[in-house]
């Protein structure tokens, strides 16, 4: 089993290259092709992780449709039948990994929605008590219930580590009406979607959201509610797990790497590993495997 961690179309122009997506200019839409390229800490890793670009985009598409209610969003399709005849010769590398979206004005803020005190926001309360601009009471524990979730904008930075944004800065950033839409839509969002997590045994953490202006309205656009972008924990046999990739960085954790040389390899257990729960994601939210993954 290979992992695709790069995709090439050389007949068209490249709109950007991230982390994990190769992303197309089609004129007024977008070919946002996921590969299976993983990454932690700000690197890329040397090692992919076999179908996760299908994962991503399986769990992406699945999220737009269902929330759209919630927010419209930028999606047209996933089906590479659907996709502009140009693209035909291209539909064997393609299928099942690419969304073809419209193009959007990205308003350049990462919308994060925490329902939990886990990752940095508890590293941050740990040392200083609060989460962003959120005083929290003293002696909460690791991973416990926020009383509320807590929305803690970044910036959207194309290199290097996201910076904290107070509300006053986002207001300056986004405006103060666009501010306030966003942040309504986020606790929308992340509400209508844990609900049905929880229903599928899987709690919703955190997660990320991002949006752009099309025809001067506000839409979801990017990825959404992905292991990439959120945490997810489940049950397996009386254990909480990690269903993201968080399981990754534990392991990089575990290791001697320094963050800020090169990374080091993963070991094929845990690409295997990190595949299978990638996998059982997928599984719990759609309730079932495509026949790609079975």
């Amino acid at each position: 089993m290979q992992a695709l961690t790069d995709v090439t179309i050389t007949s068209l122009p490249v709109f950007s290259k991230g982390k994990v997506r190769n992303i197309y200019d089609l004129g007024q839409n977008l070919l946002i092709v996921a590969t299976d390229r993983i990454s932690a800490y700000d690197f890329v890793l040397p090692d992919g992780i076999p179908d996760k670009g299908k994962i991503l985009t399986s769990i992406s598409s699945f999220w737009f449709k269902k929330l759209e209610n919630i927010c419209k969003n930028h999606l047209i399709t996933d089906k590479v039948e659907e996709f502009p005849e140009s693209l035909k010769q291209y539909e064997s590398l393609l299928r099942d990994r690419t969304m073809l979206v419209r193009k959007a004005k990205r308003i350049d803020i990462e919308c994060v929605v925490r329902g939990y005190l886990s990752g940095s926001a508890w590293k941050e309360y740990s040392e200083t008590g609060k989460v962003g601009e959120n005083k929290l009471p003293a002696g909460l524990a690791k991973d416990s219930k926020l009383e509320r979730p807590l929305f803690t904008p970044t910036t959207k930075a194309s290199s290097g580590h996201d910076k904290p944004l107070s509300i006053r800065e986002m207001c300056e950033i986004a405006g103060s009406k666009t501010t306030e839409y966003m942040i309504a839509k986020c606790f929308g969002l992340f509400k209508e979607a844990s609900d049905y997590a929880e229903k599928k045994g899987v709690t919703i953490l955190d997660t990320k959201f991002e949006f752009g202006y099309i025809d001067g309205e506000i839409v979801l656009i990017d990825e959404v509610l992905t292991p990439d972008s959120s945490r997810f924990v489940t049950d397996e046999g009386g254990e909480r797990i990690f269903l993201d990739k968080q399981y990754v960085r534990d392991y990089l954790d575990s290791t001697s790497w320094d963050r800020n040389s090169s990374p080091p390899s993963l070991p094929q257990d845990v690409i295997i590993e990190c595949r299978r729960r990638y996998l059982l994601i997928l599984s719990k939210l759609l309730g079932r495997l495509p026949d790609w993954a079975r």
